[in-house]
């Protein structure tokens, strides 16, 4: 899952504008984080970007920890809803929707050298802080069970093959995935991810009954 980001434009808050003072922290949180890392975000940085006070962090958020947790919470985790539990869920044809979701996914070269927000902080936190490993755990559970419940829908359906146990698949279809987004950060190079693309595209396609992807190809 790469990430889903508005343009970010920095106004300075009012004292009686709460909300959108905390919008602009988190968003703020959001972009220094998924640039540095968790344990690299520098809170200046964040001050700076969001053009607001240290007392206006800390009116919102009690430490470092808790904006990190409530950047999960509130803007890795919608985006991660809107760019795939969404979809999924109104879905008409799963195969579709997931093949369109993949080759949807941004081969920027900056994007590519940036990854996926919630791997970059499920590697990195996950063994250190319970915290974080458990939200980043609930995120991939959403992910994965959206996909799942598609999929098991599209059987019903006889729109996705009914030998394939939807559960498994979902977790092999999430870790290629976020294999290969993993591998096209290291490598620094979007080529790893146009492979990466059609290689997982072609797998869910493969998860047509005989018949679907006859029809498919010959829509193609």
């Amino acid at each position: 899952m790469s990430a889903i980001r508005k343009p970010f434009r920095r106004r300075r808050p009012t004292s009686r504008d709460p909300e959108r003072t905390r919008e602009l922290l988190l968003q703020a949180a959001f972009e220094e984080i998924y640039r540095s890392g968790y344990r690299s975000a520098d809170l200046d940085a964040i001050l700076a970007a969001a053009g607001v006070t240290k007392g206006a962090l800390y009116y919102h958020f009690d430490n470092k920890e808790a904006l990190g947790y409530a950047v999960v919470d509130e803007i890795i985790a919608i985006n991660l809803h809107r760019k795939w539990v969404q979809p999924l869920r109104n879905a008409k044809d799963p195969i579709d929707v997931l093949v369109r979701i993949i080759q949807s996914e941004s081969l920027k070269r900056e994007d590519v050298q940036r990854g996926c927000p919630l791997l970059n902080l499920s590697q990195e936190m996950s063994g250190v802080d319970e915290g974080f490993r458990r939200r980043t755990a609930r995120l991939y559970k959403d992910w994965h069970d959206s996909m799942a419940m598609a999929l098991r829908e599209g059987q019903k359906r006889s729109l996705v093959r009914s030998d394939i146990n939807a559960n498994e698949t979902a977790t092999f279809l999430i870790a290629a995935w976020e294999g290969y987004v993993a591998l096209g950060k290291n490598s620094q190079d979007p080529r790893m991810m146009e492979s990466g693309q059609r290689r997982v595209s072609g797998h869910i396609r493969s998860l047509r009954p005989a018949r679907g992807r006859t029809q498919a190809a010959g829509r193609g």
